[in-house]
């Protein structure tokens, strides 16, 4: 893009490096810290003057986005053998992300034909008390499927996940969740998947995904004016 002859500089989007992820590491001590802390009132004053600068400081070097969707999946094609790794492709995933503070504590590997999540949900996480809130296993599922849809080369947005909660979930317990496609029909994909803690199966899934070419999402991204 050019405003007359002069180059219109394009922002750089941040990377997932080493920094930043013991940035987001430290800045997930402190998520759990402030919802478990019973630090005086004066030590909450302080802390909260002191990480009001720093996030000024960062602020001062976020960019602004020109909106063109990265092709986050081109070295991460599984028929060539390269390893796959969920986090590292998205590293500022909402679920899965590396660098994202706010992702579930949660680590998926693919083990053909299932795709296998390890996580264990500590406080920040919590919705009835001594339990993990609903959302979070929700959004998990919705990763733990997708990567079970990659492992057939079919995978896509979400169209429906439906869950299923039999048994609370608890916290500062593991827990595994296992995912598998049941059936391709044309572009919809089908999968299902369940979550087990102590043996016990405490959360069933059901998802209908989409395929969507990188080009047909990154005309969607523009179209909606997306950052």
């Amino acid at each position: 893009m050019t405003s007359g002859d002069n180059p219109v500089p394009v922002p750089a989007r941040p990377s997932g490096s080493a920094e930043r992820q013991a940035l987001a590491g430290a800045v997930r001590r402190l998520m759990a810290a402030t919802v478990t802390s019973l630090a005086p009132p004066e030590l909450l004053t302080d802390a909260t003057r002191d990480l009001t600068s720093v996030a000024d400081r960062l602020e001062r070097h976020t960019p602004e986005w020109d909106g063109v969707v990265a092709d986050r999946y081109a070295d991460h094609d599984l028929e060539t053998g390269r390893p796959f790794d969920m986090a590292d492709v998205m590293p500022f995933d909402v679920v899965i992300g590396t660098c994202n503070p706010v992702a579930l504590p949660l680590a998926i590997e693919l083990d053909p034909p299932k795709a296998i999540g390890h996580a264990t949900f500590t406080a920040p996480y919590e919705g009835a008390p001594g339990c993990v809130h609903g959302a979070a296993l929700a959004g998990a599922f919705d990763l733990v499927l997708t990567a079970a849809n990659v492992i057939t080369g079919a995978a896509g947005p979400t169209v429906t996940l439906s869950i299923r909660y039999l048994h609370p979930t608890v916290i500062d317990r593991p827990a595994r969740f296992e995912g598998w496609v049941t059936s391709i029909e044309g572009r919809r994909i089908h999968s299902r998947g369940q979550l087990i803690q102590a043996g016990v199966v405490t959360v069933e899934a059901e998802g209908e995904f989409t395929t969507m070419d990188r080009s047909g999402l990154a005309t969607m991204h523009r179209r909606g004016g997306g950052r």
